[in-house]
């Protein structure tokens, strides 16, 4: 049992580059470069002299923006060692966005790859002393004088604070408090609407702690980070809990594209796999659907016992394309579409579905494959460190999900507003989410708050339950679900134009499947959650870093 030192979030990383010092720890995939944790902890010491010399005190905000690197790590972990409080910016963020956090946040320093620094000019980040490049360390602009901190000066103070070298022995981190704050992580999400979650180390260190117990991470274990380390989810299991664990993870920077992910799986055959339902759901498109629409497949898959057979090797070649030694998959960030879960769940493919949010950083309820995950659930909560509750639950259980506990937010910086309004009386985190709780305690996402739709005679509308049925239909790549102002449900629809394309298939004859798709759909539907209009979208929506849909972009469309 782990005394209450041990959860302290410094300590973790005091302990493991104590302890795995000759260890790999971190791997850029794209360069193949890699960084034992004796060395990563040297470049952390180096930064620790860079933020002294430029006047870095206990709290001051250092802002980190570009894409998965072995140098992104070694700012954040420098950073929160060192007392400061970091700020990351997803790297897919425009310049407006970006300079607005920087500004917002008080950052003093920012580490940011030279594509992000682009867009962005000196004059725009006015209380930023100094700006350095995430892709060398070389000072990009400088308010100080540059023989302070330019890479030369830095290694000449590192040799002169430890002549003897820097050991394992040698690191030591001051202490810090879990409960003083950590990081201020602004959300991207489908609102429009971007707030900075100001996250104590305790919420930080709570994940790694779940991580521990539920054995995601522990000595050796292997991970492929290609969701962005600036959102929650990604940053909190496949980089800090790994790397507190002694593992290894490998950094994918480029976009996370199906092909590119397989290739990275295949070589470095992770332990476990953290992944948002479109990844998961374009290689079950793209690998699966094509055997289990094809006879003989398709007939043998309805008859009992043979069908276990045909479920058997898909789930093997299916394990095998993600490296084949993952304990489980782990689905987060956004509702899985139900027949792609419904199909893996037959076929026993090591699978969980989580809820969460950048607000609890971000795990809430979690249950792993072995330890009875149900289908279409999101898992119990977090035993120990989370509460779950529902609001004011209607007839059929469902209303607003509550959260609290160790991993939860103290607020939005500078906004006691949303602050005030993201509460409720009695302290109860509000989600945004509809969701319903089972007798065993099971956690069930209906909706957003936010995006249910009213039928006529008042009924619940769930748009996303009515899309995951639209998007599984041939030639459909993604759609959106919105009301007009008659009421009337209209579906934007964003092809497959590769599989239209493939097919030779005319646009008057698109249009007509389209039609027969959508009259397919409203057969298994309520009269009250009828589509009555499709219309075709020309490209894929635009999305959140976790890829969900950016639903108020389109609102006005129909």
């Amino acid at each position: 049992m782990m005394t209450e030192e041990q959860y302290n979030f410094v300590k973790y990383y005091e302990r493991s580059f104590r302890n795995n010092w000759e260890l790999e720890a971190v791997t850029d995939y794209d360069t193949k470069v890699t960084l034992t944790y004796g060395q990563l902890a040297i470049n952390i010491e180096k930064l620790h002299i860079l933020f002294k010399e430029c006047g870095i005190k206990k709290n001051d905000k250092i802002a980190v923006m570009g894409r998965n690197n072995s140098n992104w790590v070694a700012v954040f972990l420098a950073t929160v060692t060192y007392g400061a409080i970091i700020v990351p910016i997803l790297q897919d963020f425009r310049a407006n966005d970006a300079i607005h956090i920087i500004n917002h946040s008080g950052a003093k320093l920012l580490f940011i790859s030279d594509i992000n620094w682009e867009g962005i000019e000196l004059d725009q980040i006015p209380k930023v002393l100094a700006t350095v490049s995430l892709n060398d360390w070389h000072p990009i602009s400088l308010a100080l004088n540059p023989e302070k901190i330019n890479y030369d000066a830095i290694a000449r103070k590192f040799k002169e604070k430890h002549p003897d070298g820097y050991w394992a022995k040698d690191v030591h981190f001051d202490e810090r408090s879990n409960e003083e704050i950590g990081s201020i992580n602004y959300t991207s999400g489908t609102t429009g609407f971007s707030k900075g979650v100001i996250m104590p180390l305790n919420g930080l260190a709570g994940n790694i702690r779940y991580a521990f117990e539920s054995h995601l991470v522990f000595p050796g274990c292997r991970h492929v980070t290609f969701l962005p380390l600036a959102h929650a989810y990604g940053c909190a299991f496949d980089f800090l809990a790994c790397l507190a664990a002694g593992g290894h993870t490998w950094l994918v920077g480029r976009t996370p594209s199906p092909k590119i992910l397989l290739k990275a799986f295949s070589e470095v055959k992770p332990t476990i796999i953290l992944s948002v339902p479109l990844i998961l759901e374009k290689i079950y498109k793209k690998m699966i659907v094509p055997q289990i629409q094809k006879p003989p497949v398709s007939w043998v898959l309805k008859v009992p016992f043979l069908d276990e057979v045909i479920c058997s090797k898909i789930r093997e070649q299916l394990v095998q394309a993600f490296g084949g030694e993952f304990k489980q998959m782990i689905i987060g960030g956004a509702p899985l579409n139900p027949e792609v879960e419904a199909f893996l769940y037959r076929i026993k493919f090591p699978m969980s579905v989580g809820f969460g949010m950048t607000e609890c950083a971000p795990l809430i309820t979690f249950t792993p494959y072995d330890e009875g995950s149900k289908p279409f659930s999101c898992g119990k909560p977090l035993k120990g460190i989370m509460e779950v509750k529902i609001l004011d639950p209607n007839s059929e259980g469902i209303g607003e999900v509550v959260v609290r506990g160790e991993n939860t937010m103290k607020g939005y910086y500078k906004n006691p507003e949303a602050t005030k309004d993201a509460f409720t009386k009695d302290g109860w985190l509000r989600t945004g989410d509809l969701g319903m709780l089972d007798e065993d305690g099971f956690l069930y996402i209906k909706g957003r708050c936010k995006t249910m739709l009213l039928g006529p005679s008042g009924q619940n509308i769930y748009p996303e339950e009515i899309e995951a049925k639209i998007n599984n239909m041939p030639f459909v790549l993604e759609s959106l679900v919105l009301q007009q102002e008659d009421n009337r449900l209209v579906a934007l629809v964003c092809p497959d134009y590769n599989e239209v394309d493939a097919s030779g298939m005319t646009r008057e004859e698109l249009n007509a499947y389209m039609e027969d798709a959508r009259k397919q759909v409203n057969s298994e539907l309520a009269s009250y959650e009828q589509v009555a209009i499709v219309k075709l979208y020309p490209h894929e929506f635009e999305k959140t870093p976790k890829k969900s849909i950016k639903r108020f972009l389109y609102t006005s469309m129909v």
